[in-house]
């Protein structure tokens, strides 16, 4: 699933060399975050959040085809600097 969501994400942005996908395993759940250049965090969320939502709801139909649950979260510069700053 991790390389589906790194398809998706290159197609989307202009510099797919950048795009990472994190996958993390917590009480029976995969949880994915998609990074990509902060200029392109726009292309990978979508206007009012559809592009998002659309790649979530693929994520959750492959994921639930394979009897397993998933999530995809897409940090921002904001959100990555306030988990910074908790762990220090």
């Amino acid at each position: 699933m991790k390389e589906f969501i790194e398809f998706i994400a290159k197609s989307l942005v202009d510099k797919p060399e950048a795009v990472q996908v994190e996958e993390t395993e917590q009480n029976g759940k995969i949880r994915y975050k998609l990074f990509v250049e902060d200029a392109e965090t726009g292309k990978v969320i979508g206007k009012a959040g559809k592009t998002a939502k659309a790649i979530r709801t693929l994520l959750t139909a492959v994921a639930a085809k394979n009897g397993r649950k998933a999530s995809l979260e897409i940090p921002d510069k904001i959100s990555m600097h306030r988990e910074n700053y908790r762990e220090n």
